[in-house]
């Protein structure tokens, strides 16, 4: 269990979904940018420059050897929501009519909230795609999508809540076939699935590097060639003139030494942290008896554990358990926000499980002691606000 500079004993931390703690060596990696190679890398007359310019090539390369593009594709960003808004935007921006967008209703608030503003301003027009209670998409909807007209097709690569996967190289197919732009929000599936961008014909494809051990704030939003985007900010014509501003080197580099990481390490840390998960999951099936398993069982990221105790209000599960043990009740995009999960609810859920879910998210830092006494704390406080169960 991690603990702080005063040996004072700090929670299980559960919740990697909403962020990751930074890998020691991307701390390392990144410490030297801060205090020996603090350059602009815009400032070429003189070898700082150079430094940070030859450190933010190094680390293009890095991400696109991760996600399979070319370095050239890769722009940086502050981090997935702004990549998702400046692929969103700028296409809408860019074709100067409004443009039809398909888009699935689990999608990531980033998503969802801005095609939103899109169609108030009268730039898109949003149609939804259709999932069944295990949140999986319609395949064959979206082909019927794309046939009839659609111009974007929004589609997050796994899901942030349940961890669900979905079949992107498929849908990628589907899209290209119809000439629909494909935006894949892939926050939660780059550096543990295989990810082949250039190979399966993704348009755009955004992530954030504090997801896979690295910093937060930076992030990168994949753009292939022949996409057009108009750009959010201006101000220096940096990085092609689609993303204005001095580049952030440090975040630059720790976003492409956790890629490089992810790319060598990803195959082993997964099959390990799924082991983790499921030995988890039994635990907690063996002393609580209605606990149900929620999104596709068959198609789940390895560190994923969704699970509903109908019984047991969720609000209440974290009230108990919050100074011992790190879980959630939904995205950290909504925290603060007492509504149901939108995800759920699109899944069509019946009100208890709703009531009762619970996000469990482990990593590669979890361990097995963690796995035993994270099991432990939940199931103490099951049985004490239901003591029926």
């Amino acid at each position: 269990m991690i603990t702080d500079t005063n040996t004072k004993q700090r929670p299980i931390y559960f919740d990697y979904h909403a962020t990751t703690p930074m890998d020691p060596r991307v701390v390392e990696r990144m410490l030297y940018y801060m205090t020996e190679a603090f350059g602009n890398a815009n400032s070429t007359d003189h070898t700082f420059g150079d430094e940070a310019e030859e450190a933010v090539t190094t680390s293009a390369q890095q991400v696109a050897n991760l996600v399979g593009t070319s370095p050239r594709n890769v722009i940086f960003t502050s981090g997935a929501t702004e990549s998702i808004n400046l692929a969103l935007q700028g296409h809408c921006t860019t074709a100067g009519r409004k443009q039809y967008i398909a888009v699935s209703p689990l999608e990531h608030k980033a998503v969802l909230d801005t095609c939103k503003a899109l169609e108030e301003q009268g730039k898109a027009e949003i149609h939804w795609l259709q999932v069944d209670r295990l949140g999986r998409i319609n395949i064959a909807y979206i082909k019927e999508v794309c046939q009839a007209g659609a111009d974007l097709l929004c589609i997050m690569a796994a899901n942030n809540e349940i961890g669900t996967i979905y079949p992107i190289q498929k849908i990628a197919e589907i899209a290209a076939e119809y000439n629909t732009a494909f935006l894949c929000d892939a926050t939660q599936a780059v550096g543990k699935i295989s990810m082949k961008c250039d190979d399966w014909s993704i348009t755009y494809l955004a992530f954030s590097a504090h997801k896979i051990y690295g910093p937060k704030g930076c992030g990168a939003l994949i753009i292939q060639p022949g996409a057009h985007l108009s750009p959010l900010i201006y101000g220096g014509a940096h990085q092609k003139g689609l993303r204005s501003g001095t580049l952030n080197i440090p975040g630059i580099v720790g976003l492409g030494e956790a890629c490089r990481l992810r790319l060598e390490e990803m195959e082993y840390d997964e099959g390990v942290i799924r082991a983790k998960r499921d030995q988890l999951l039994r635990l907690l099936q063996a002393e609580i008896p209605d606990i149900v398993l929620n999104g596709d069982t068959n198609a789940r990221l390895a560190g994923n554990l969704h699970i509903s105790i109908p019984s047991t209000p969720n609000s209440v599960v974290i009230a108990h358990i919050r100074h011992r043990l790190a879980i959630s009740t939904g995205s950290a995009c909504s925290s603060g926000i007492e509504a149901p999960s939108h995800v759920l609810k699109a899944m069509l859920l019946d009100n208890k499980c709703i009531e009762g879910a619970l996000r469990i998210g482990i990593g590669k830092f979890t361990t097995d002691q963690e796995i035993i006494e994270g099991a432990k704390i939940i199931i103490e406080a099951v049985k004490i606000i239901s003591p029926n169960i």
